[in-house]
């Protein structure tokens, strides 16, 4: 990315996601308009390979891209980024006619993806998915009921985790476009934060495919690896609101009085922008760190054999963890910082509040990550099952 590709950046929150809190922490029942004028600026799918229509951007870039846009606004961040989740398993899995088909296109025209493994059963315990796929004929069935899934309903296509019928071990993931028969909107979720993103409920009814449309290897493996780059780019989201909480606290602490002086002359409160600004500092060192190992494990000739055989990266999911629980304690501190109004839809900081929120919640709370990152990387090798 070029120092004018980030000013362009700049210049596009600024005037589109910088007018007011309100009016992206919206229920709106289409996309807002600013992924129109973000498709416009030439940056929509910038991590896909330019041969594919994307910008090419590595996961190093796309921090510090997501790390702006979400100094703008969470939720368009979060709708701007995660088609990612999606599109890397069918870039490192998919066959040539399955890039082309799919990934091609959305790099074009600045489409979205969607990816469906969530149920209500299963929870975070994903070995518990219930959506089946049955061979009926020369075609595969599938048929379930997903619980979580963001940008579903605008996407062009999905990649959805299914286990066999016939073979209930066997977790496979499949490509399909959006419009297919027998994918139904159950309903919306109205969502606490991020609310500038649309995640839905899915049912899948007898949906039909073909076997070709069935990525490489195991689907719980595939959904892990695609986990590692939307982790990371949760991560810096939670650095983005963080350096905008600062913002606020700055802005608000010059005129805000405090014992015949002004707020930002307090030594208190000096202190605590101290704090924060060693925090966003760290968090944008780790966020950095986990896309450097990504990048360096995309540009290895065998990456999707060498992604298979790493599963999750733990410095992608440090650095959800990370951010997503120091960005709280910042978005905790500086709602404080307003007194009263921190406690109020008045001031921006009751949104960003709830837009942190997010980071430790989605893709795997923190309890699930801590245990995930125990069970791989602090019991001796040895010991693990």
């Amino acid at each position: 990315m070029t120092p004018e590709d980030l000013r362009s950046i700049r210049r596009f929150v600024q005037e589109h996601l910088s007018g007011g809190h309100a009016e992206t922490d919206v229920l709106a029942d289409k996309p807002l308009d600013v992924y129109d004028r973000f498709r416009e600026l030439g940056f929509a799918s910038w991590w896909l390979p330019s041969e594919l229509g994307g910008r090419g951007f590595g996961m190093t870039d796309s921090v510090e891209l997501v790390n702006e846009l979400a100094y703008g606004d969470a939720g368009v961040a979060f709708t701007l980024f995660i088609s990612v989740l999606g599109t890397s398993m069918v870039q490192l899995y998919g066959s040539d006619g399955l890039v082309h088909r799919f990934l091609r296109p959305m790099g074009t025209t600045g489409g979205f993806c969607a990816t469906l493994g969530s149920e209500h059963n299963a929870g975070s315990e994903l070995g518990k998915i219930e959506t089946t796929l049955r061979q009926e004929g020369q075609e595969l069935s599938l048929t379930g009921e997903k619980f979580f899934s963001t940008n579903t309903d605008f996407a062009d296509f999905l990649v959805v985790i299914a286990r066999g019928a016939d073979s209930p071990d066997d977790y496979r993931a499949v490509v399909l476009p959006r419009k297919s028969p027998g994918i139904e909107i159950v309903k919306r979720w109205d969502m606490i934060g991020v609310r500038a993103s649309h995640t839905y409920q899915v049912s899948l009814q007898d949906c039909r495919v073909s076997r070709s449309q069935l990525l490489e290897g195991s689907g719980l493996r595939l959904l892990e690896i695609g986990l590692n780059a939307s982790r990371i780019l949760i991560a810096a989201t939670a650095l983005g609101v963080a350096r905008r909480i600062r913002d606020h606290c700055m802005t608000y602490a010059k005129s805000k009085s405090l014992r015949d002086a002004t707020l930002i002359e307090s030594p208190v409160f000096a202190g605590h922008m101290g704090q924060m600004e060693m925090q966003i500092d760290v968090m944008k060192s780790h966020c950095l760190r986990a896309a450097r190992d990504y990048d360096e494990m995309m540009a290895r000739p065998d990456a999707s054999s060498a992604f298979f055989r790493q599963g999750t990266l733990k410095s992608a999911v440090t650095a959800k963890m990370f951010c997503g629980q120091t960005g709280w304690q910042i978005a905790t501190v500086g709602s404080e910082m307003f007194g009263g109004l921190g406690y109020t839809n008045e001031m921006p900081i009751g949104k960003l509040l709830r837009d942190m929120r997010y980071v430790s919640v989605v893709e795997g709370g923190d309890d699930v990550l801590r245990d995930l990152v125990y069970h791989r990387y602090v019991i001796p090798v040895p010991r693990r099952t």
